[in-house]
């Protein structure tokens, strides 16, 4: 037995006297590889984002192919892995045709990364209308849950988009080690990793990764928490040059998608409603005005970190900044942008609610709500009564929510929550794009025959959840 040792380490020598430095180095305890990531970003019609962090202080570039054999292989320029950001990359894949697979490995300082031998592959974003799969959640709390379960089901969906809408962590904190500790620990949760490679990811935040619970514009530490957010993930952009936040547009196909930053500039929710109270702040709001004006998508999504409706109230949603919800609604009613639909999460609870603008001369303005990914859910809705609710509330289990888009023969979302292992908590919502329009009511036809009945029963004097006869 010695001697077999002996001659197998002899050979090993040999072999290992023969091979270049750089081999050799990846071999070697200490050898350069990725701390977190692969992750890809934001996503075009002619490339991809992706983003890592390393192990030390050296170049990180992305090699990529069209095929898995790597026959027409090109890499990216050598990225600097550098301490003033943490060792974060966020490399840009560029130069692509749209709608496109690509396979792609990661080189750290020249080598193929060790842990990760197998490539990844994603596909660049559309170029043309085709049916479009965006799913999204919210609330993932490492600390409640290590194991997450339901992002199997996420990825077994084969979404072309995840959108991550705040409590993305719960730092809970005003000290940068307990953000990057909490990012640290989701972004290396197993059951999430082959999302993370393989579908573009694009977030927004909400209190607990934005500072304590309930934070509203006074957080002191808000520009700490800013450049994490900014440095853990790889959004197209960050606010504008004169507004800071974690707001931004960014088109996928037919689909114009605006992330919302409802923190930043928010005013303490507990202040009088009123033309002057705000949550998204005078600069995210004349720039949100504009694009939506801009806008020629034919689904705009509206993706908020709390919900849309008056059902929260009192609360920490649009319900406490009706004058400025309502103010968005009749702007989007007076310029005659179509296509407005909203998205949302923190409730802990699955939800599918609806503001009736069709009553005002507008549309109606539906909100899905999914919460949460990882989190202990919470049957509040008991105390709750939103304009239309147009699904019982979903608390069996986390969740997520999906929106299936089609062009042909006519544009039109089914909206769905999913249980934790992909099933439909009820009935999908199906609107059409020709529902999104002013004059156009739809939601009588949306509505579920229960709520339709505890609707009426409330508009009788009586109560939502009374008994049933």
């Amino acid at each position: 037995m010695n001697r077999r040792k002996f001659l197998w380490g002899a050979s090993t020598l040999t072999l290992l006297a023969g091979l270049p430095a750089r081999v050799l180095a990846a071999i070697a305890p200490g050898y350069p590889r990725l701390l977190e990531g692969p992750m890809i970003g934001a996503s075009t019609t002619d490339g991809f984002t992706v983003w890592s962090r390393a192990s030390g202080t050296f170049g990180v570039a992305v090699e990529y192919a069209t095929d898995r054999m790597f026959s027409d292989a090109r890499t990216t320029a050598v990225v600097p892995a550098s301490e003033a950001d943490d060792l974060v990359t966020r490399i840009a894949v560029t130069g692509l045709k749209p709608d496109t697979t690509y396979y792609y490995r990661i080189k750290t300082d020249g080598i193929n990364d060790r842990n990760q031998p197998i490539p990844f592959k994603t596909r660049t974003a559309p170029a043309k209308a085709r049916p479009i799969r965006i799913a999204f959640g919210s609330c993932c709390r490492v600390q409640i849950d290590q194991n997450q379960p339901v992002w199997d089901a996420i990825t077994a969906m084969e979404p072309d988009l995840f959108l991550w809408l705040g409590d993305n962590i719960y730092a809970d904190s005003d000290t940068e080690a307990a953000f990057t500790d909490n990012y640290a620990r989701q972004r290396a949760v197993n059951s999430l990793q082959p999302l993370l490679r393989s579908v573009p990811q694009l977030a927004t935040w909400d209190d607990h990764d934005f500072g304590y619970n309930d934070s509203d514009g006074a957080n002191p530490v808000k520009p700490m928490t800013l450049k994490l957010f900014k440095r853990w993930w790889a959004n197209p952009a960050a606010g504008t040059a004169d507004t800071p936040g974690t707001f931004f547009r960014h088109s996928f196909g037919p689909i114009d998608i605006f992330m919302l930053d409802g923190r930043y500039h928010r005013d303490s929710p507990n202040a009088p409603d009123g033309p002057a109270k705000t949550m998204l702040g005078a600069g995210q709001k004349a720039w949100l005005k504009r694009e939506l004006k801009a806008s020629k998508a034919t689904f705009k999504l509206l993706v908020s970190g709390t919900g849309w409706s008056n059902a929260e109230r009192p609360g920490d949603s649009w319900a406490m900044y009706l004058d400025e919800r309502n103010e968005l609604l009749d702007f989007i009613r007076d310029n005659k942008v179509s296509g407005c639909l909203g998205i949302s999460g923190d409730v802990h609870m699955g939800e599918a609610n609806c503001v009736p603008w069709s009553e005002k001369g507008g549309y109606d303005f539906y909100d899905l709500v999914s919460s949460g990914l990882a989190q202990l859910l919470s049957p509040k809705f008991v105390d709750q009564l939103p304009e239309v609710r147009l699904r019982a509330p979903w608390v069996g289990s986390a969740n997520f929510g999906v929106l299936d888009f089609s062009f042909d023969p006519e544009p039109r979302v089914e909206m769905s929550v999913r249980n934790v292992i992909g099933s439909p908590v009820w009935d999908p919502i199906v609107v059409k794009g020709a529902d999104l329009v002013n004059g156009r009511s739809s939601w009588a036809s949306a509505i579920d025959p229960k709520e339709k009945k505890r609707r009426d029963r409330v508009a009788a004097g009586g109560n939502y959840y009374g008994v049933e006869k």
